[in-house]
């Protein structure tokens, strides 16, 4: 007799996870081998995050991703994740308003096959995001460095070091979290603002760069692979002691649940 397949992950069990105090693992994938691998190994979330641009396109930025890109990938890595719930990002340009968001969104989930959707920006977003839950789309927000506003940035730097800044964007987590969100990546924040809005929201954080007290915590499969010519100071090299994929994907989920990932190397402070 089969062994009975583990439940999916869902929106309900990630607030769960969250209430428990059970850390949230989640990974980018953008093909179907990747996508199987993260999804036997225990891989709670799997992202195909618009970072496909830098590390499959070879783009300096996610700007050049488009909408087609994005169903692409997310389609070929919905087909192999039987347990983990799957975030199709939304690409620069394709959530400008409301409409267009709720319309790109219904590609993502009906020709992709996601299970949620992701977009960056903190108070302007946050009638976008009520109109996609108001029609039953989850939503994963998205803080403080935002890759598709990278030349608005001015570069890829920490946010929320500044006081007025930090406080902006706990008001906006909270926002969004009453618009609808069910999720919300922290990306490049100083820990004690990480945890300050982590404890503060009832939906899950996922943090990149931002500290070990988020609920969950998110890396590019490249990085930690130790495959990307760019890799940042809070990623990890998890294959780099000879480690199979599998093997480095598992190290991974295992040091995320726990706690042990990410050291203060991998911190902004």
């Amino acid at each position: 007799m089969s062994a009975k397949p583990n439940p999916r992950v869902t929106v309900t069990s990630l607030r769960k996870m969250k209430r428990e105090a059970e850390k949230i693992a989640m990974l980018t994938a953008y093909d179907a081998s990747f996508a199987k691998v993260l999804d036997d190994q225990g891989v709670d979330v799997v992202l195909v995050g618009d970072s496909l641009g830098m590390v499959i396109q070879g783009h300096d930025t996610t700007v050049p991703v488009s909408m087609d890109d994005m169903v692409y990938h997310t389609r070929a890595v919905t087909k192999m994740c039987q347990r983990a719930l799957v975030i199709g990002d939304l690409p620069f340009m394709s959530y400008t308003s409301p409409d267009l968001a709720l319309r790109n969104s219904a590609r993502l989930m009906q020709d992709g096959g996601a299970h949620m959707v992701k977009l960056e920006g903190g108070a302007p977003q946050v009638a976008t995001v009520s109109q996609l839950a108001h029609h039953g789309v989850p939503v994963c927000a998205h803080l403080g460095l935002q890759p598709q506003s990278v030349h608005k940035l001015g570069g890829y730097r920490v946010q929320g070091r500044d006081e007025a800044v930090a406080r902006q964007m706990l008001d906006d987590a909270k926002a969004l979290q009453d618009a609808g969100a069910d999720l919300l990546v922290l990306e490049c924040v100083p820990v004690t603002l990480a945890e300050q809005i982590t404890q503060a929201l009832e939906i899950p954080t996922i943090g990149i760069g931002a500290g070990r007290e988020c609920d969950g915590q998110v890396l590019v499969l490249h990085d930690m692979l130790g495959i990307s010519p760019r890799a940042p100071k809070f990623s990890h090299d998890f294959i780099g002691s000879g480690a199979t994929i599998a093997q480095a994907v598992t190290a991974y989920v295992q040091a995320v649940k726990a706690g042990t990932f990410p050291e203060d190397q991998h911190c902004f402070f």
